[in-house]
């Protein structure tokens, strides 16, 4: 069994542990936000936070996490939607969509640790790919978020 928390709930895998993270969330914990995109890691579709750092679950095993508090695009807003996605729908950022549950991860924790970031720190830390090419409007809710959450204590 691998133990972990997934959205402040403790939840216990029966699965292999070499299984990827996204695909441990999709199959065996029924949670289908996080998205898969291009299997290596690199579009980030399938970000989540682990401890609270973004990072793609496609590539990630499952035991590596083990004991670890994962949140997915379902926990972020789970009681209310959280700044980063009042600011997406206000700056309509997605066209198809697909990749932003991982851009919206990728974006909570960048100003989780960093609340006022510039366009470098955006770069820096965003290496999302999007299709679409929405990543102006990426940049302007970022910014808009960035003055909606509260900087850490």
């Amino acid at each position: 069994m691998i133990r972990l928390t997934v959205n402040g709930q403790a939840v216990e895998l029966d699965c292999d542990p070499d299984k990827p993270l996204l695909w441990a969330l999709r199959e065996d914990v029924a949670l289908t936000g996080t998205k898969y995109g291009c299997g290596i890691a690199q579009c980030r579709a399938c970000t989540v936070h682990v401890d609270g750092k973004a990072m793609p679950s496609c590539q990630l095993p499952v035991a590596r996490v083990a004991g670890k508090a994962i949140t997915t695009i379902e926990g972020l807003g789970k009681t209310a939607l959280h700044p980063v996605q009042q600011a997406w729908i206000r700056a309509n950022v997605p066209q198809c969509g697909y990749c932003q549950p991982g851009m919206i991860m990728a974006t909570a924790a960048l100003l989780a640790r960093n609340p006022a970031p510039s366009d470098a720190d955006i770069d820096a830390a965003i290496g999302n790919l999007c299709r679409c090419g929405t990543y102006p409007r990426v940049r302007a809710a970022i910014h808009a978020a960035a003055a909606l959450v509260e900087p850490p204590a």
